[in-house]
C-alpha cells in the first residue's frame, strides 16, 4: 500500500471528500497527509485528520502566505499546534521566489521559525522550495549549525540536483509528485535515479499537478500510484517494491504516524 505524503484535502468540498478518500484506498493509497498552508487552514487539517483514521496532518504557514497575517508566528506558536496526536509534521514552509507573494525577508523569517519548531518538537519539516535552491540549502545548513539536526522533506521536488544532494547529505528526504511523470521532466528523473531509494517518498500535492495520464485535470490522492509507477521504473523496482520502500521511508521520517 502507498502513502500520499502531501495533499490538500481541504481544497476539496466537504461533500466530495469521503469519495476522494475512498477512491484513494481503492487504488491502493492506504493513507494520506493533509497539509496546512496557514494557521487557520492548519486547524482544518487537524480536524480532518481527527475525523479519519487514515488521514494525518502537518501544520504550518506556506511561504506564499508568510505575510498574510503578521507577525510571523513564533516557533512556540507553531509547536503548540503539534500537540494533537494526528499532527505528524510541520509545514509546509520554505521559500518561493517564483511567485514572490511575500517579501523574501519575511519568507526567510517564517522558514526559520518553522525550522526551530521542528527542532523543539522533534517532528519533521515539509519544505516548499521554488526557485530558491541556494537560499534553502544555506538556511538549512545555518539552522542545523546553530540549533542542531532536524528531520525534513523536500516536498514536490522540482529543484536542481545540487539541492537534492545537499538535502540527502544533511539527512533529509525527497518526495516526488506527478511532475516526475511529465514528458519534459528528464532531468528530474535523472535526479531521482541518482538519489538513494531509502530517502524517497511519493505524493500528489493534490489538487495540483496531476500525473500523466491525468495531466491538466484535477489531481487527487488516488493518483499517487502513477507517480510511484514511474519512480519504480526509474529505480528498477516493481510497483509493490516501490510501495513497500516508500512506505517504510515515510514511517522512518514521520515517526509519530501510527
Amino acid at each position: 500500500m502507498l502513502i500520499d505524503s502531501h495533499c490538500h484535502l481541504d481544497y476539496f468540498s466537504e461533500a466530495e471528500r469521503p469519495d476522494i478518500i475512498a477512491r484513494a484506498k481503492a487504488a491502493g493509497v492506504s493513507r494520506m497527509v493533509t497539509i496546512g498552508v496557514t494557521l487557520r487552514q492548519s486547524l482544518q487539517a487537524i480536524a480532518m485528520a481527527a475525523a479519519d483514521p487514515d488521514v494525518w496532518a502537518c501544520i504550518g504557514v506556506h511561504p506564499n502566505h508568510a505575510a498574510d497575517e503578521p507577525p510571523v508566528p513564533s516557533p512556540a506558536d507553531i509547536a503548540a499546534l503539534t500537540a494533537h496526536p494526528k499532527v505528524i509534521g510541520i509545514g509546509e514552509t520554505g521559500l518561493d521566489y517564483f511567485y514572490d507573494k511575500a517579501p523574501r525577508d519575511i519568507q526567510e523569517a517564517n522558514f526559520r521559525a518553522h525550522i526551530r519548531a521542528a527542532q523543539a518538537t522533534g517532528l519533521p519539516l515539509a519544505i516548499h522550495a521554488r526557485d530558491a535552491d541556494a537560499d534553502i540549502a544555506r538556511i538549512l545548513a545555518e539552522e542545523r549549525a546553530g540549533g542542531g539536526d532536524f528531520d525534513f522533506l523536500l516536498h514536490c521536488f522540482s529543484s536542481g540536483r545540487a539541492l537534492a544532494e545537499a538535502a540527502v547529505d544533511m539527512g533529509g528526504h525527497v518526495s516526488f509528485s506527478g511532475i516526475l511523470t511529465f514528458p519534459k521532466s528528464e532531468e528530474l528523473r535523472r535526479i531521482a535515479a541518482a538519489l538513494p531509494v531509502e530517502r524517497l517518498l511519493v505524493e500528489t500535492d493534490s489538487p495540483y499537478l496531476a500525473p500523466v495520464p491525468f495531466r491538466g485535470k484535477r489531481n487527487e490522492p488516488a493518483h499517487t500510484v502513477h507517480t510511484a509507477r514511474i519512480l519504480a521504473e526509474i529505480k528498477g523496482l516493481t510497483d509493490s517494491e516501490i510501495a513497500a520502500q516508500t512506505t517504510a521511508n515515510f514511517h522512518a521520517l514521520f515517526r509519530k504516524a501510527l
